[in-house]
């Protein structure tokens, strides 16, 4: 499958009502430490540039200072170009612990030409299985874009440049954990999973072409830091949810950013746990079957 064009974006206004960035755009050596790869790890470019790099030898990672219990996660990511073929770029939030939460972006390279699968996935209480895999309708390897992860109270929604691809809602009345209580860092690295990755591990990873180099830019967190077991946001003002640079608490999608959300997952889903019937053999997830 190649890169169309033919499917442009519809023109819509702005996807979800109620955000708008409120924080500058980070500085690497201040909101991150690089924690694997023995210098395959770069800060360049007055600490506003971030590359991640993996050889044969080994790969690379870094993390986040902060901890964070809920949040709005910005983050423009350059993924590896050309023959990617068994690589994969890893852009996720977790918490610590034997029961840990996350939410995973994952990026499987690809042969030359193909397109890159974006894999998304929920761990409540070190349970995952709720994977979605989707293509993208553009080169993510020729420039920048915006990956977000919305994460409040109600819901997580996954988002590439302002479009939500999708959305992860809390369904604990009908008895679905959802992360809620563990605060999460944020994590990337790039990594070789050539066993898996690409075609299910029929295609290797050519170390000819190494290194495969990721960048990242523009980090952006509008979210609620924990420290010392305390959080930044004011749990004492419901209100200020409504208004301010809290809105992304109690943000959901408005009718616009609906129908963005399904057109994504009409067009660009590749795999959705909710209707894999082989894998469920004794019945889907009970969130696949609730509206």
């Amino acid at each position: 499958m190649a890169f169309s064009s033919s499917r442009n974006l519809p023109l819509v206004p702005l996807l979800l009502n109620v955000y708008i960035v409120l924080c500058a755009a980070g500085n690497f050596n201040q909101d991150f430490q690089i924690t694997w790869g023995d210098g395959r790890a770069k800060i360049l470019d007055n600490a506003n540039l971030l590359t991640l790099s993996l050889d044969k030898a080994s790969g690379s990672g870094f993390q986040s200072k902060n901890e964070y219990l809920f949040g709005k996660i910005d983050m423009q990511l350059k993924l590896v170009p050309g023959n990617s073929a068994g690589t994969v770029t890893a852009y996720y939030m977790s918490s610590k612990g034997s029961t840990w939460d996350e939410i995973d972006f994952e990026f499987l390279g690809n042969l030359s030409g193909d397109p890159y699968i974006v894999h998304t996935n929920v761990f409540t209480h070190s349970r995952g299985n709720r994977e979605q895999q989707f293509y993208l309708w553009f080169d993510p390897t020729a420039d920048f874009h915006t990956y977000s992860i919305l994460w409040n109270p109600q819901r997580i929604v996954f988002s590439v440049d302002g479009t939500p691809i999708r959305e992860y809602k809390n369904l604990e009345s009908i008895g679905v954990p959802f992360p809620k209580s563990q605060p999460m860092r944020i994590y990337s690295s790039l990594w070789n999973a050539d066993d898996w990755a690409t075609r299910g591990g029929l295609i290797k990873t050519d170390w000819s072409k190494a290194p495969f180099t990721a960048s990242y830019r523009n980090f952006n967190a509008n979210a609620c830091v924990w420290n010392a077991g305390k959080s930044s946001c004011n749990s004492n003002s419901p209100s200020s949810a409504a208004s301010g640079s809290n809105a992304w608490l109690s943000q959901e999608l408005d009718s616009t950013a609906q129908k963005r959300l399904n057109w994504v997952q009409k067009n660009y889903m590749i795999y959705n746990y909710c209707t894999d019937m082989k894998r469920f053999t004794q019945g889907l997830p009970v969130e696949c079957t609730h509206s």
